[in-house]
């Protein structure tokens, strides 16, 4: 079905861009499937989500793991099943620990500790797909992905609701694991992809 939906659109693609490359064809068709990935993993995670009543909680997971995300990077699985298997027992299993978790404040100063320490020394994380080359843009990343990990912390000492609270620290732990050389190795993936690329630019 993937497959079929994705020949389907590079086809309309071509058409529609009779001057497109291949290679800039399957630049596109990256960015395409990924959008396709993405949606249909969230709908089964959403699915499983409703069942057991958890919706709300993954919701929050989910928009704190991205805000990070779009800055600290990290692995991709190298097939969707992989993928999808990987993200539902993460996030479904992350939404309980949001739910039923209590942290008491010096646990959470430990957490946030450990995380900074963390994305401070290992973010920005790249893929083979998406090595970020430029080492401005590594430097901008890795800031703006400490940045986000203070604020993250501060909302934390001020707000009094537990859920948003857990959200914030377990969506920083699941992207943290994501960051990690040992993640990386324990799925077979190449680490620091930039360092194939002129180091200088």
């Amino acid at each position: 079905m993937k497959n079929r939906f994705l020949k389907s659109i590079r086809s309309s693609i071509k058409k529609q861009y009779p001057n497109f490359s291949n290679e800039k064809l399957d630049e596109v068709m990256y960015g395409v499937e990924g959008i396709y990935l993405t949606i249909t993993k969230t709908i089964i995670i959403f699915c499983i989500a409703l069942i057991f009543g958890i919706f709300k909680e993954l919701l929050c997971l989910l928009i704190a793991f991205n805000f990070i995300r779009l800055f600290s990077f990290g692995m991709h699985a190298n097939n969707s099943i992989t993928c999808l298997i990987f993200s539902t027992i993460i996030f479904i299993g992350g939404t309980f620990l949001c739910k039923y978790v209590s942290l008491d404040t010096i646990t959470l100063y430990i957490l946030y500790f450990i995380i900074l320490a963390i994305i401070t020394i290992y973010a920005p994380c790249d893929t083979v797909k998406r090595p970020l080359i430029k080492k401005k843009k590594r430097i901008k990343f890795k800031i703006l992905s400490i940045i986000v990990v203070l604020i993250y912390f501060t909302i934390s000492l001020f707000i009094k609701n537990n859920l948003i609270i857990n959200s914030l620290v377990f969506g920083l732990i699941i992207e943290c694991i994501l960051i990690l050389p040992i993640t990386y190795k324990a799925f077979k993936m190449p680490y620091k992809n930039y360092t194939n690329y002129d180091l200088n630019t």
